[in-house]
């Protein structure tokens, strides 16, 4: 029986189905994708990393930090540091990463290189391997030369990948690298150069990692160096990538709850139409769980064939996130197929058609055999208590499937409400809304436009499953595009000559006069002049930083004991600071004690606050200073920002170097300025901030990318739900719309009724959702990001007038057999 009336309404039940199988595909894909990320992390740990365990150091190690690297016997060593290299031949310069390397590194995986034989022969030529997508920018060959510092090096080759480093954290700083008996050659490293030591192990297969890093972390520690192993590594990314995962999912499972809302409405329509049949069947002797069980194995069918194809389209779909995130992937990802999220996908069909089914479904249990007579819209309705238990049941699923998503009960919660006060938005405006045209209803409008506004409160309307479907698709889209523009205000810099657009690091005293005469000859303005002073912390409160190393439970963070800081002195504040505990010292005289502003985060993780003591250690000299104030710092902002300033009248006699910052007006200004500032100054590093902001904006347009993808499933989805909602009630919008012709009514009156519908629904849709993601967009940037709010009018131009026309559309396909046969013809092909 159930059959043969599936066979009967296979157009409907196929229009269900879709609703579902986009929500299953984008699971079923995810899944697939998360899966062969964790497998490839997994295996790949120590091809990412090139060894087994590395010992770093932020400085040169001490006498008893190098006591243990050499006990170790390291396999290799490099150092890295940030700098400028120009390239004589086409007279190009740019901010790069240096790594002088010795040794066979690395041990996994290899350098892969262009030529190939450049990854092991640069060591005995004497050349350097330089970043592919660099000498691709400035149109070098291996062959040509590169000035490092003081010293000219030939390229060997195109340096396409190399462990340890990835597309990501060389976008900034692109890998540039060199034999290791080069380095002093370079002269680069001076006073305040930011630079790394790193020596890398390849251990025996016997060694176990975790006991053995345990051991040496504390003593590497107490020595300002750290250990890393690939197991680290591997814990890292796994974090790192599961919150991706963890998004990805959260937004595929939105479109899976949009298609069971469909199906749950499509599925209400459909049963509506089936009570007159059923009251029959009961009539002749059919019980209540035969009937009810006709109809569920329908539905439960639909679920598992709909969970299939779902599944076997996720499976093509899944390929597709490895170049979508390869940019931010260290590795080259392997797709296997597991077997897992297919069972997962075809339970989820199963399971969540049935449930969100169940309501309708139930209303078969409850038709009476007299109902043959006397059925109408409010003639079945369970009873209350089932309608809780099933809802019970709806929002503890949610619950439990979000918990399984992303392992955390109280964001599953928060996720859980999120989305029922998001759908209850919703579908109370599509509410209100049909309540305000009831109330306050033009009578004044003509015929056409009256009808259409009835259509949207008639029995069997889909008013608000549509609103809440296409609403919440739109929701999603709409409030990537908002957000997106207030991160891209955070690092937005205005072409002026008040904003500083270029930052010139590590300046040396000697040098200072000279670089500013070369930025002023140029007419460029001079906006900063500061001086930096590199210290660490002797002792808080009175007790020494090594002591505090030693407690099982310290209350200050790790970071501020074995942190170099980098500190400034001077009399004003900035933009970016605002004084939120003490008073502000501009200017100290000779006897005066040292107070000294800090940062609040600063402050809370070295649990000090106004008036404690804190020794500082500036190359040996020991100075007491009192922490004076406490600033709250905007560290988004695009500008110099430090966590301790010292008052003028306190440094000016330090060790220390400069940071100057200028406003170049355009790229060949700034590569003018750049040019002949590395030539006359190899030691300074440059920072083109538009070049920072244009990397910043590629990085969100490739997230907005992943993003926008996850929000096409639920847009579509919306739009499959839209299908299949107003498809369903076609047959009832038929009848109207053939009694309308019988009674006289035109083909262009019966074409202007449903277009204005259906202009009005497709607006209410669409409104709704850019209007709630414009609130949710205010939200974040007035409590979370702290900035103006500049929506972008992409919504408003593409997707309200685009999903409006796509809705008009389909809704006009409907009629079409009305306005192409007289209504007699039309009445006997429906019978």
């Amino acid at each position: 029986m159930a059959w043969r009336d599936a066979k009967a309404s296979k157009v409907r039940l196929l229009l269900f189905m879709a609703s579902i199988i986009l929500g299953i595909a984008a699971v079923v894909s995810i899944q697939l994708f998360s899966t062969n990320l964790r497998d490839n992390i997994q295996s790949q740990s120590k091809t990412m990393m090139g060894a087994d365990y590395i010992i770093d150091s932020r400085q040169e190690p001490t006498e008893r930090a190098r006591a243990i690297i050499d006990s170790l016997k390291p396999d290799a060593f490099e150092i890295n540091f940030v700098s400028m290299v120009a390239f004589p031949k086409k007279g190009g310069t740019k901010l790069v990463k240096v790594r002088g390397l010795e040794g066979d590194f690395p041990f996994y995986g290899k350098a892969q290189t262009l030529p190939e034989a450049a990854a092991n022969a640069y060591q005995t030529s004497g050349g350097a391997l330089v970043d592919a997508a660099l000498m691709l920018q400035f149109n070098v060959k291996p062959g040509d030369s590169i000035k490092i510092g003081d010293i000219l090096l030939p390229i060997s080759g195109a340096l396409k990948s190399i462990p340890g480093s990835s597309s990501f954290s060389s976008a900034m700083a692109p890998p540039v690298v060199i034999p290791y008996r080069f380095v002093e050659a370079t002269n680069l490293i001076q006073f305040g150069s930011r630079k790394e030591y790193q020596y890398f192990y390849k251990a025996s297969d016997t060694l176990n990692l975790n006991p053995f890093k345990n051991k040496l972390e504390p003593l590497l520690e107490f020595e300002n160096a750290d250990i890393k192993t690939h197991k680290d590594a591997t814990r890292r990314l796994g974090r790192r990538y599961e919150n991706v995962g963890k998004f990805l999912n959260l937004a595929a499972f939105i479109a899976l709850l949009l298609g069971c809302i469909g199906i749950a409405s499509s599925v209400s329509i459909y049963i509506k139409e089936k009570l007159k049949a059923i009251a029959v069947l009961k009539c002749l002797g059919a019980s209540r769980l035969q009937s009810f069980i006709i109809f569920l194995i329908q539905i439960a069918g639909i679920g598992v064939i709909g969970g299939l194809v779902g599944s076997l389209i996720g499976i093509g779909l899944q390929s597709l996130f490895p170049y979508l995130l390869k940019d931010f992937l260290p590795f080259s990802l392997n797709i296997s197929i597991s077997a897992q999220p297919l069972f997962i996908g075809v339970f989820l069909g199963l399971f969540m058609s049935v449930l969100f089914a169940l309501l309708p479904l139930l209303r078969t249990w409850y038709v009476s055999p007299l109902d043959v007579l006397r059925v109408d819209e409010n003639a079945v309705q369970e009873p209350l208590k089932i309608r809780l238990l099933v809802y019970g049941a709806i929002l503890v699923f949610l619950l439990l499937f979000a918990f399984w998503l992303i392992q955390n009960l109280f964001y599953a919660f928060a996720f859980v409400v999120a989305t029922v006060i998001t759908f209850i938005l919703l579908a109370g405006v599509a509410l209100g809304y049909i309540r305000m045209i009831k109330r306050f209803f033009p009578k004044h409008w003509n015929f056409t436009a009256r009808q259409s506004l009835l259509n949207l409160f008639r029995p069997n309307n889909q008013t608000v499953v549509l609103v809440v479907a296409i609403g919440l698709g739109t929701f999603l889209i709409s409030t990537l595009y908002f957000t997106k523009d207030i991160l891209l205000s955070k690092v937005e810099l205005g072409q002026t000559t008040q904003n500083a657009n270029m930052i010139i690091l590590d300046v040396q005293p000697e040098q200072r006069s000279k670089v500013v005469q070369s930025i002023t000859a140029k007419d460029l303005p001079l906006l900063n002049n500061m001086s930096l002073v590199t210290m660490r912390m002797h002792s808080i409160k009175g007790r020494l930083v090594n002591d505090i190393r030693q407690d099982r439970a310290p209350q200050t963070r790790r970071w501020v004991l074995n942190h170099e800081f980098r500190t400034t002195y001077r009399d004003t504040l900035t933009a970016s600071e605002v004084i939120i505990k003490g008073t502000w010292t501009p200017k100290l005289n000779a006897n005066d004690p040292i107070v000294i502003s800090i940062s609040d985060n600063l402050a809370a993780d070295a649990n000090i606050t106004v008036g404690d003591a804190v020794v500082f250690n500036i190359q040996g000299v020991l100075i007491e200073t009192i922490v004076g104030s406490i600033r709250a710092v905007d560290w988004a902002q695009m500008q110099l920002n430090f966590s301790i300033v010292f008052p003028k009248g306190v440094l000016e006699e330090a060790p220390q170097f400069n940071v100057l910052t200028t406003s170049v007006p355009n790229e060949r200004v700034s590569a003018d300025l750049q040019h002949t500032l590395v030539s006359k100054f190899p030691n300074v590093s440059i920072i083109d901030l538009r070049q920072v902001f244009s990397f910043v904006e590629d990085i969100l347009n490739k997230v907005s990318w992943v993003i926008n993808f996850m929000a096409f499933f639920s847009i579509l989805t919306g739009i499959i739900v839209l299908i299949g909602s107003v498809r369903t009630s076609k047959y009832q919008r038929i009848k109207e719309s053939v009694l309308l012709r019988t009674l006289g009514a035109k083909n262009k009156q019966i074409l202007q009724i449903t277009a204005f519908e259906y202009v009005f629904l497709g607006l209410l849709g669409s409104l709704v959702g850019i209007l709630l993601a414009l609130l949710s967009s205010l939200c974040l940037a007035v409590f979370v990001f702290q900035e103006p709010f500049l929506p972008s009018v992409m919504p408003f131009v593409v997707f309200l007038p685009g999903i409006t026309l796509l809705v008009l559309g389909i809704g006009l396909s409907n009629i079409q057999t009305v306005l192409r046969s007289s209504p007699l013809e039309v009445l006997r092909r429906e019978g």
